[in-house]
């Protein structure tokens, strides 16, 4: 009987991956939270130095911009210097991205089959992609319209003197609530991956999936007008379009890959 010694070293190799010991695992781990805080730290670094821009050319941009504009206070002795801190955490977590999720995609690698690892780079990068889409599409769409409601409602007597601890929290929650959101068709293809979610589940429950996604639009939504709540349902009901069919793209690569035919390939 001939036996191909590179398939028996490849077995030897995912033999060796999978018994990790439980220190090693802990190890293992160690290693890719420092790994991904030493990112986080050198994104946050590259923000300090552009912290003004960022603070007054993005963050505040969007209460200047309503009609009329938000009057934003700050009431704290060091609330200005604790908010500059917690933008640039922000903005070193939103650099670091693609190595975070690079990072946690490499922890739990080994429990991957070897076919299913030489999708770590394009998961990692579609995973920030749809992320980013996601805090951009609240930036510019259901930020403004969120805020210009807020200025406009209840009396003009009153000032809506806002304090910006409550500005930045609301903005930044908001953008990163959008950016998970946006995060579903990489969760279909992980699920689907595994099993445990099929094409034909979501399109039998379509129906009901539009009811979910109105009602998480109507929590999600930072302002309680019908126009915010539609403006983020529209982009999920076409993102449960999309994650249907990467579920059935991921349900076509995982027969062809059991399968004897594929196997030879």
């Amino acid at each position: 009987m001939v036996t191909d010694p590179e398939a028996d070293n490849t077995d030897y190799e995912v033999t060796n991956e999978t018994e990790m010991t439980f220190i090693e695992h802990l190890e293992e781990l160690r290693w890719r939270i420092i790994k991904s805080a030493a990112g986080i730290i050198i994104g946050g670094i590259i923000a300090g130095i552009f912290i003004t821009r960022i603070m007054d050319d993005i963050l505040l941009l969007p209460a200047a911009q309503t009609v009329p504009p938000l009057k934003l206070q700050n009431i704290k002795p060091f609330g200005q210097f604790s908010l500059y801190m917690e933008v640039i955490v922000f903005s070193g977590v939103i650099l670091s991205l693609p190595n975070i999720l690079f990072q946690i995609w490499k922890f739990i690698e080994p429990a991957l089959k070897p076919s299913e690892r030489k999708y770590i780079s394009s998961i990692v990068l579609f995973s920030s992609v749809c992320f980013l889409a996601g805090v951009v599409f609240a930036y510019f769409v259901l930020l403004p319209t969120a805020l210009s409601f807020f200025a406009t409602v209840g009396s003009s007597i009153i000032d809506n003197n806002i304090a910006v601890d409550e500005y930045f929290s609301f903005i930044i929650s908001t953008m990163i609530a959008a950016g998970l959101v946006f995060e579903l068709p990489m969760i279909s293809f992980f699920l689907s991956k595994i099993g445990i979610l099929k094409p034909e589940f979501m399109r039998k429950y379509r129906k009901h999936a539009v009811i979910i996604i109105l009602i998480a639009a109507g929590i999600l939504t930072p302002s309680p007008d019908v126009t915010s709540q539609l403006l983020l349902a529209g982009p999920l009901f076409v993102l449960y379009e999309i994650s249907i069919i990467i579920c059935r793209f991921s349900q076509k690569k995982n027969i062809t890959e059991t399968s004897p035919e594929g196997y030879n390939k």
